[in-house]
């Protein structure tokens, strides 16, 4: 879970801006979007491969 505390100073804005920065660094997202459909095992070292070749 993940959690933001919003200082008595602090806009709305800001602190939601510091949520999204939290879920993206955490893979919240990324692991739901991963397990929102069942993906075959060699569909899946098909597009590991595919990210790894990108990257470098």
């Amino acid at each position: 879970m993940i959690y933001v505390n919003v200082q008595s100073n602090e806009s709305i804005d800001s602190a939601l801006k510091r949520f999204n920065l939290k879920m993206q660094q955490s893979g919240v997202l990324r692991d739901l979007k991963e397990h929102a459909h069942y993906e075959k095992p060699s569909e899946k070292r098909r597009r590991m491969r595919r990210r790894r070749i990108s990257r470098s």
